[in-house]
């Protein structure tokens, strides 16, 4: 529809203006000598197009799909920023090999010297450190963001550390400290330890976090393993206060509620708040266990970036549109 300050000679003109600027990719100065116009004339049309609805632009990248569903994510969650890559198999560790690629790519799109970056164990991060190729050195500190836990090269933050470091050029810090204990008390003074609580105040002044976002499923949960809770435990965590996610050891519910604080207080590293104050906060998840996750970290705004393959971000954004 027209404005009112259109008649049909004005709209002849600026059909014409659009085109020669639009379609035949002519600049302002061009069209205003061969309409005869100024070009200050030629711009104030080209504005009045775009302000009365006059000009549709359609953008069909390659991929565009995949960036619609980050637009989407971005809308529904309040997320700063999404990276989505296509599914190209349905073998989980082949899936975790590509967003590992992805974020690695991420990571050093971001990455500046100077930088300190504190990390978690577990698949999602050691898929990155995997798949790191820095063409130069960058002058950086990792840190760990929790205690580390012996055993499974993915699961020791320690190890993953050490190794990203290396691949970047830059210094690994490691935090000799257990990643979960049997109470409060025992935190409290694994804390008071000076070499531990230098490591963790670096994490805290990170300027990049880079973590999974961990499923809490009994059978095949990282958090079960890295933590050694028994049965009783685990049902108490699962059936009674409902944890579907953990970052860093912290879980949430399916809101993204923080819950079962009386485990996650004794995790040795750092706390939802302490992590939250990091500027840039990388979440690397995929696969159908972490849909449920994903989705809980989201909603409670653990993140600034997720990147996860399209599948997994089709199940989650389905989980929310249709309610």
């Amino acid at each position: 529809m027209l404005s009112n300050s259109f008649d049909y000679d004005s709209a002849r003109l600026i059909n014409r203006v659009l085109t020669m600027y639009y379609v035949e990719e002519r600049n302002q100065s061009e069209i205003a000598k061969l309409l005869g116009l100024s070009t200050a004339k030629v711009n104030r049309l080209l504005k009045q197009a775009k302000e009365d609805g006059l000009i549709e632009i359609t953008i069909r990248t390659p991929f565009q799909h995949l960036f619609a569903v980050e637009d989407r994510l971005r809308q529904m969650y309040g997320l700063p920023e999404a990276v989505i890559i296509p599914t190209l198999a349905e073998d989980p560790d082949a899936v975790m090999q590509t967003v590992g690629r992805a974020a690695a790519t991420y990571l050093l799109q971001n990455l500046r010297d100077g930088d300190t970056v504190c990390i978690s164990g577990g698949q999602g991060v050691y898929s990155v450190v995997q798949a790191i190729e820095a063409r130069r050195p960058y002058d950086v500190r990792i840190v760990p963001a929790t205690g580390a836990v012996q055993g499974r090269h993915y699961l020791d933050v320690n190890y993953l550390a050490t190794h990203l470091a290396e691949k970047l050029g830059g210094q690994a810090y490691e935090l000799h400290a257990p990643y979960f204990v049997d109470t409060l008390e025992e935190r409290e003074a694994v804390l008071s330890v000076r070499q531990i609580r230098e490591v963790l105040d670096m994490a805290r002044q990170a300027q990049i976090s880079l973590t999974g976002i961990g499923a809490i499923i009994p059978e095949t949960s990282s958090y079960f393993a890295m933590t050694g809770l028994g049965e009783a435990d685990r049902n108490i965590i699962v059936d009674k206060e409902v944890a579907h996610g953990d970052i860093c050891g912290n879980m949430f519910d399916a809101v993204g509620q923080p819950c079962a604080r009386q485990y996650s207080q004794r995790v040795v590293g750092l706390s939802f708040d302490e992590l939250q104050t990091i500027p840039l906060r990388i979440g690397v998840a995929a696969t159908e266990e972490k849909v449920l996750p994903i989705r809980g970290a989201l909603k409670g705004k653990y993140l600034k970036t997720l990147i996860t393959d399209e599948a997994t971000a089709l199940r989650v954004l389905e989980l929310d549109e249709k309610s």
